[in-house]
């Protein structure tokens, strides 16, 4: 029993230690789901006085009003016959507090920090743990006493807020409510009666506790309580004779103050029959064994939660990376590892494992096609733009046979214009590879771990993609240069000739500038630049694959991998200037997760035991 119930105590200090607890959280945690006794019980009703006989010391403040602000988390530790009796606080773990009458003043003191030395109250509890050989290993929360007023010096609400701070615990599933109700009060009217009625109507983790049995009024007693009888609990009731204020006054002990309880149940003629189970020390006892039952019942449940919550934060653990390597190899190693990451999330987009990359065929099926049909020949091959250019071109000769001239001035100046196009092509997929930069740059969580890297890859990959829009943008335009510069003969060899149509080739000269023949011009020039822009619509999308695509494909990061050879171990180390708040939650996961395997472990072990 003392084991299992160690194991308990053990994890919850754990738990404590790194925040693990939910007190103030609704969030199911590992403190929430360990069995643990929370003392319930209106001002004035005995509670200090039956946790000190419980613990056998006085240690707990004491005065009038409200004493107890905070609510006090305390562990029992039984340790070996012999040893000394210590104390210690998690708000000062390397302190040992062998003198009591200094625990009474730190609670105080510690009390007095949080809410300052007013009787307002606080629910961040503190946390105080008791070595000795003469206590059963237990788990007490004392909460502050339910009351019905304010007094001066509370807020009007102090009522409202004791009352919730007490619910926050006793309502959750795993809490056993240690109800006290003095004796010498109508049960009817006790505090701890009716809120644990109202948060455990069945009773199934209510017990209760009866003080001030010996103050009660000549010619009463509290036999049919303690029976049952006048109030059932499912358990039953223990009834407790503490110290007076007289015998603390007078300093009288604990072991004389047992000694006397046991002395009055044995030998009050309504009690004596009940003496057996009646008293401190019984009570000590029987919430040992109560609490041992109930976390042996709830063990199935606690190796679920700690299974579902260790599967999460290894999980988070994943995704927040590994701790940076502290010599320059690994710091190396885990740059370039990071980066080849970010390069296969990039090349999935291209490939179409992901989304974008169809982006790029929208601009070859549609944006193009529909620029280069914009493009306004109808100006270019105007009948006055033609008859200017054929003139001019004819110098002070004018042409014999066909203005070849002509034709390739007037070709040169419609193709030209499909350069716009064209290069507007280059920016689209300019555009959209950088917006997978960006996407990719997201979608690789071990980029979010290091902000400066982060920013370096970014700049470096859109540093790479300016460079692969210059190439890409030289050769497309090498492309519509190229049709300028070389005409296609067998398009003109193929068209019908005057004299073959039997026409008259001694027209005069001025009859060669007429509209008729003029028109025959612009539109042998408009079905070659048609078959230029046909030609182009098929190989602009091929340079800028070529130049764009496949290289980012292939060397997107080839520059940024060269620099970064060059850098010293200080300037990697800039690189993986982790987030602070990310290395301080890593942290925290991890400290977290070796609790909660210790845990599963020890409560694995302590199940396959039974």
């Amino acid at each position: 029993m003392e084991n299992l119930i160690s194991l308990v105590n053990k994890i919850q200090r754990a738990c404590t230690a790194l925040g693990d607890h939910g007190e103030a959280s609704a969030l199911p945690t590992l403190w929430d789901s360990l069995p643990a006794i929370a003392v319930v019980g209106g001002q004035s009703s005995g509670k200090s006085s039956v946790l000190e006989s419980i613990v056998g010391k006085d240690f707990l403040p004491r005065g009038s009003g409200i004493v107890t602000r905070r609510p006090l988390v305390l562990q029992l530790h039984k340790i070996e016959e012999g040893s000394r009796e210590y104390a210690e606080f998690l708000h000062l773990p390397r302190k040992r507090f062998t003198d009591f009458a200094a625990v009474r003043k730190e609670i105080s003191d510690e009390t007095d920090r949080e809410t300052g030395r007013s009787k307002q109250i606080s629910s961040v509890p503190i946390h105080l743990s008791i070595y000795s050989p003469n206590v059963v290993n237990l788990t007490l929360i004392d909460l502050p006493g339910l009351t019905k007023v304010a007094v001066e010096g509370q807020s009007d609400t102090i009522v409202q807020d004791i009352e919730n701070m007490v619910r926050s615990y006793i309502e959750k599933p795993n809490c056993i409510i240690l109800a006290i109700s003095p004796a010498n009060q109508d049960l009817a009217t006790s505090d701890a009666i009716r809120i644990s009625r109202e948060v455990d109507p069945t009773g199934e983790r209510t017990l209760g506790v009866l003080t001030k049995i010996d103050l009660m009024d000549k010619g009463t007693d509290a036999a049919e309580i303690l029976e049952g009888k006048s109030y059932r609990l499912k358990f039953p009731w223990v009834g407790v004779v503490n110290r007076s204020q007289a015998d603390i006054n007078k300093n009288v002990d604990m072991i004389a103050a047992r000694r006397r309880e046991r002395e009055y149940f044995s030998t009050t003629p309504e009690y004596k029959h009940l003496a057996p189970r009646m008293g401190s020390e019984h009570l000590a006892k029987m919430l040992s064994k109560h609490l041992e039952t109930v976390i042996k019942s709830k063990i199935p449940g606690i190796q679920s939660l700690i299974s579902k919550t260790v599967a999460e934060l290894e999980a988070e653990l994943s995704r927040l990376g590994k701790p940076i390597s502290a010599d320059a190899g690994g710091k190396l190693y885990t740059i370039m590892e990071i980066c080849r990451l970010f390069d296969g999330t990039y090349k999935e987009h291209l490939d179409g494992v992901r989304p974008g990359g169809d982006k790029i065929y929208n601009v070859f099926d549609n944006q193009l096609p529909a620029a280069l049909k914009r493009l306004q020949f109808d100006k270019q091959l105007s009948m006055e733009n033609i008859r200017k250019l054929i003139t001019e071109a004819d110098g002070y000769q004018p042409h014999l046979i066909a203005p070849e001239q002509g034709y390739r001035r007037l070709i040169e100046s419609s193709v030209i214009t499909i350069r716009g196009p064209a290069e507007a092509a280059v920016d689209a997929v300019h555009a959209i590879l950088k917006d997978l930069v960006h996407k990719s740059v997201n979608e690789t969580p071990e980029l979010k771990q290091y902000p400066a890297l982060r920013v370096e890859v970014t700049n470096a990959a859109s540093d790479s993609l300016e460079r692969m829009r210059e190439e890409s943008k030289k050769a497309t335009l090498k492309l519509v240069d190229m049709e300028c510069s070389y005409l296609t003969v067998d398009f003109f060899r193929k068209l019908p000739q005057d004299v073959e149509k039997g026409g008259n080739p001694s027209h005069s000269i001025f009859d060669r500038y007429n509209d008729s023949y003029l028109r025959r011009i612009g539109t042998t020039v408009l079905a070659y630049v048609n078959m230029v822009c046909a030609s182009l619509r098929n190989s602009i999308p091929k340079s800028i694959v070529y130049c764009q695509v496949r290289e980012a494909k292939r060397s997107f990061l080839d520059h940024f991998y060269t620099d970064l050879g060059k850098l010293e171990t200080k300037q990697l180390s800039s690189l993986l200037n982790e987030d602070p708040a990310i290395m301080e939650r890593r942290s925290a996961l991890a400290k977290r997760l070796e609790l909660y395997r210790s845990a599963q472990a020890e409560i694995d072990s302590v199940a396959w035991a039974k």
